[in-house]
């Protein structure tokens, strides 16, 4: 029966693998063959595999498309707005032109919460050309940090998907994803942004292209009311999960209710939706027909990932129902393999093999989940658990990573200098994630 569950598994995942490399057959009807072809193979009865199926996708998204929708729409007006271009001013002139670096690791990690990675660095581009006009410097100086930063909050810090994904199918509270997220963060900011983009920017002189036309917007919205709005949904989320807690010390009953509703992702991101409807849109002369095109607009991408997260549902729902879950459990239990170290590994592997780090999540997720079932972790250690995923699923990006090809063509170089840059930055992204919040792990 054990080497019966062993298999299934192990050709579940052969299987997702082959259909993504080989067949590039779209991600989320893999997961589902895959998962069926588990299911099979453990010896589950058709009936049961449909109602797998059917509890593993209902399961998850109840949450993940509610959140991953309004994260969408909120950052979408956001973006139109030029929000994120204020920011990013900001930064450099609280900071100055010498620690412009530091301006743009501090600008990506803030701008990624609401706005997704490709967009918010298309968006900052023109930015980081022209401090490497006025510098003469290395543009890799400023791309490298604000690729960091993107690609930190991207990883770590909801609302953004993968996070809430792995949150969703580990069972962590967002409030501890989110303050674990920030507290890894800032060593890996500093490492893999600041002090290797300063490194390279030595190795690799990279000039800014002169033909590219920058765009500033006219008008772009007041810095303090942008940081606000970015900021409450997640000062709520963060207030509701101290609060249940009993870290803040509060035990007013109707305050802990006002909050725990307030609090929730949903009523936080509703509340932020409707501010940036106002302030950054009919307040800045949108009409609410131009409104309803950019949120619609926002939510195709979105579709997309929420499939892709309830497929991943119901390949943690099949590992689950067959046992499978559990016998690794036990496995890893005789082995003494840490189960922290084992969410990092599976999902760098699946990270490599197949490119795309929201996939690497959901499928390191799907195979984590069912070795929490009989555990007694903490809120703060199953949050660990989601960024020690996310930083496995941010290693080494390369050439089948729809990123390395985005970053090389916007920065202008070849192919060999983006493995040296962008390759190696989130390889070192990842490690420190990982050895942060493993450290974190054992002290929580």
């Amino acid at each position: 029966m054990e080497t019966t569950l062993l298999i299934a598994v192990v050709a579940g995942i052969a299987l997702l693998l082959f259909l993504i490399l080989r067949l590039k057959i779209n991600a989320f009807l893999a997961l589902l063959m895959g998962s069926i072809l588990t299911g099979i193979i453990a010896g589950m009865p058709p009936s049961t595999i449909i109602d797998t199926i059917q509890k593993g996708m209902g399961g998850t998204l109840g949450f993940v498309a509610t959140v991953v929708g309004l994260g969408a729409m909120f950052g979408a007006i956001l973006e139109s707005s030029g929000g994120a271009k204020t920011i990013a001013d900001f930064m450099v002139k609280t900071f100055g032109l010498k620690n412009a670096p530091l301006a743009m690791v501090i600008s990506g990690f803030l701008i990624a919460i609401p706005v997704f990675f490709d967009v918010a660095f298309i968006i900052l581009v023109p930015m980081i050309y022209a401090l490497q006009r006025k510098t003469g410097k290395s543009l890799l100086l400023y791309a490298i940090p604000l690729l960091a930063g993107l690609a930190i909050t991207h990883a770590f810090i909801p609302p953004t998907p993968g996070p809430i994904a792995v949150a969703d199918i580990l069972g962590a509270e967002l409030g501890w994803v989110i303050l674990i997220g920030f507290i890894v963060g800032i060593p890996t900011a500093i490492t893999s942004g600041l002090l290797f983009g300063k490194f390279i920017a030595k190795k690799i002189h990279v000039d800014a292209p002169l033909a590219v036309a920058e765009e500033t917007p006219t008008a772009t919205p007041p810095i303090a009311l942008t940081l606000i709005i970015i900021g409450i949904p997640i000062v709520l989320i963060l207030v509701n999960t101290l609060t249940k807690s009993g870290l803040l010390g509060i035990e007013n009953s109707q305050f802990v209710a006002s909050m725990e509703l307030l609090g929730h992702p949903f009523a936080a991101l509703i509340i932020a939706n409707l501010l940036a409807w106002y302030f950054f849109g009919l307040k800045r002369g949108y009409t609410k027909e131009d409104l309803f095109k950019i949120t619609s607009k926002s939510l195709m991408p979105a579709g997309t990932i929420i499939l892709l997260t309830g497929a991943g549902g119901v390949f943690k729902q099949m590992l689950t129902d067959t046992g499978a879950g559990k016998l690794l459990a036990t496995s890893l239990n005789d082995l003494g393999f840490p189960v922290i170290l084992f969410a990092f590994i599976g999902a760098a592997i699946v990270r490599i093999i197949q490119g795309s780090s929201t996939v690497a999540m959901i499928t390191a997720a799907g195979l984590i989940a069912p070795l929490l079932a009989e555990s007694s972790y903490s809120q703060p250690q199953l949050a660990c658990l989601v960024i020690a995923i996310a930083s496995g699923a941010s290693i080494f990006s390369h050439v089948n990573d729809s990123g390395f090809w985005l970053v090389g063509q916007y920065l202008r170089i070849t192919e060999k200098q983006t493995f040296k840059s962008w390759t190696l930055m989130t390889t070192i992204l990842a490690l420190t994630g990982f050895i942060t919040v493993s450290v974190l792990f054992i002290m929580v």
